[in-house]
């Protein structure tokens, strides 16, 4: 068990509004390649109560029933524990939700998405707290998804961020997977992730800088929001008694310039919201410039600048990006301890290609099954259901 607290340096679970018993939720899923879809899940669970609590499945679990995971579970429990709205993971939780689990951790109620989750026979892993009454529903975030994103890294091209035309190869795969039992175009190669205002001010703390406060900036891709992501905003988080983190993102084409192939995975909104539900980070530059500008030392009163110790590519110009923090002696360059990348992940993907391809073929297959049941189900007339039950 993994306790978190509402911020950063952790702490003790609060009383409920008026000193009323605190409203404990559970949730629990794989967590596999954590995205800011389960963020948004776990925000929206957070607010049906006072305090948090999410299991997380093991890499036997998620393999027996879904196939291999991306991320090992060491990896999952500590990119969950990262997540703002968390107050406190449970590591190894069954893949079945049952009364008992909720009971165990004094939960009143589990929340999941409004999307499919089956085991390995195809039944509801939550069937159990539902007839309960113990389970509530939130609103899936459209446009992203594991399989989703795994699918953009099997299609790593140069096509998704240029105007050249994609090779008929190309489009004939982006054609053929990732499509959906209900037909829709693949969200592969181009995400339709929508961006609004709304959902930038649910992901912000919409806190400025206090005084006492060490105005920490970092900047980067932060694409597939990671480990080694984490790992070095902890270690940066630790170098101020109060920081206040400003995390700088560079435009995809910025990105695609110093990383190329089909950098970045996710696009500049995805990313944004990503880096905002950590809970490390204060607040996030949309499109930040690639080099780090007095103007912009001077704009946000930046009083470190950090960096990791991947290399740092020269500007266009072919300059320093971080040669006025340098010159200014507030550019401290942070070891993680972490040797994950961006291109690792993705090549942990196209290492286990076809493992990945039937991944989420298999997922495909058994939510069709499972929405045809249902819908042979409902077409039923009443009284043909009494066998059933």
């Amino acid at each position: 068990m993994i306790r978190n607290g509402r911020g950063a340096a952790g702490g003790a679970e609060q009383p409920g509004p008026g000193g009323r018993r605190a409203v404990r939720v559970w949730c629990d899923g794989c967590y596999d390649m954590v995205h800011y879809g389960h963020s948004n899940q776990l925000r929206q669970a957070r607010a049906m109560g006072d305090y948090l609590i999410v299991g997380v499945h093991t890499d036997e679990e998620i393999a027996k029933h879904k196939g291999p995971p991306v991320f090992t579970q060491e990896e999952r429990y500590k990119m969950v524990q990262a997540i703002k709205w968390v107050d406190e993971v449970v590591p190894a939780a069954p893949y079945v939700t049952t009364l008992e689990t909720l009971d165990k951790y004094n939960c009143d109620f589990c929340v999941h998405g409004n999307d499919i989750t089956l085991t390995v026979d195809g039944r509801d892993t939550y069937e159990e707290v539902k007839q309960a009454g113990r389970y509530r529903e939130c609103k899936r975030t459209q446009g992203v998804s594991t399989t989703d994103l795994v699918g953009r890294m099997l299609l790593v091209t140069k096509a998704h961020h240029s105007s050249q035309e994609m090779s008929s190869e190309y489009r004939e795969y982006a054609d053929s997977f990732g499509k959906c039992p209900g037909g829709r175009n693949p969200w592969t190669g181009v995400s339709q992730f929508l961006q609004t205002s709304q959902k930038i001010i649910q992901f912000a703390s919409g806190k400025e800088p206090q005084p006492g406060e060490t105005v920490i900036y970092v900047a980067g891709a932060f694409d597939l929001f990671h480990i080694g992501h984490v790992d070095f905003l902890e270690k940066v988080h630790r170098l101020a008694e109060r920081p206040y983190i400003i995390a700088g993102l560079h435009f995809d084409q910025e990105v695609n310039r110093y990383k190329g192939k089909n950098y970045p995975i996710m696009n500049l909104h995805e990313r944004t919201l990503s880096v905002l539900a950590c809970r490390y980070v204060s607040e996030v530059v949309i499109g930040a410039p690639y080099a780090v500008t007095a103007e912009l030392l001077s704009h946000f009163k930046v009083d470190l600048v950090c960096h990791g110790k991947t290399e740092i590519i020269p500007d266009r110009d072919g300059t320093d990006p971080y040669q006025e923090p340098k010159r200014r002696g507030i550019f401290r360059q942070i070891d993680s301890g972490s040797n994950l990348t961006t291109d690792l992940i993705v090549q942990r993907i196209i290492t286990n290609r076809l493992e990945y391809e039937a991944r989420n073929q298999k997922k495909e297959a058994k939510e069709l099954a499972f929405l045809e049941a249902a819908r042979r189900q409902a077409a039923q007339p009443l009284g043909e259901h009494d066998g059933d039950f």
